[in-house]
């Protein structure tokens, strides 16, 4: 099966490569949100976030953070809109990071999807509770 991100970073698709590190790269989206939106994902197939070797997760996120910094300097953004899906929304399956640059009354409403409230304060702190109970190490 033929992953397209996979053939980004093996070199087979031409991309704009903006960053490569030791096993990650970053590269323009060609359907970008805004001029200067980047994807930075992991040179290897991986699917999802959890997939990711437990190794890898501090360069990766390191690397989020210099190409958030790149991004807003280098476009004079007012900052940066960062995002990751996982299956659900996710165009292609391999873990990807975009990082958007951002501007007051650019357009981009944050989130386009139904806003759900909890039933009730006791239905905020279960929720809490059930997330909480399942990050003990």
């Amino acid at each position: 099966m033929s992953c397209v991100f996979c053939d980004i970073a093996s070199g087979k698709i031409a991309a704009e490569i903006v960053w490569r590190g030791d096993t990650a790269l970053a590269f323009l989206d060609h359907r970008p949100l805004f001029p200067g939106h980047v994807l930075l994902i992991p040179d290897q197939h991986i699917e999802t976030l959890a997939d990711l070797p437990v190794s890898q997760i501090p360069p990766y996120f390191e690397a989020a953070q210099r190409l958030h910094r790149a991004v807003e300097t280098a476009l004079g953004a007012q900052g940066t809109f960062i995002a990751i899906n996982n299956r659900v929304s996710q165009s292609v399956p391999h873990l990807h990071t975009h990082i958007v640059p951002r501007r007051k009354g650019d357009g981009l409403k944050g989130f386009f999807w139904p806003r759900h409230h909890y039933e009730s304060d006791d239905h905020l702190r279960e929720t809490a509770a059930k997330i909480r109970s399942l990050m003990i190490d």
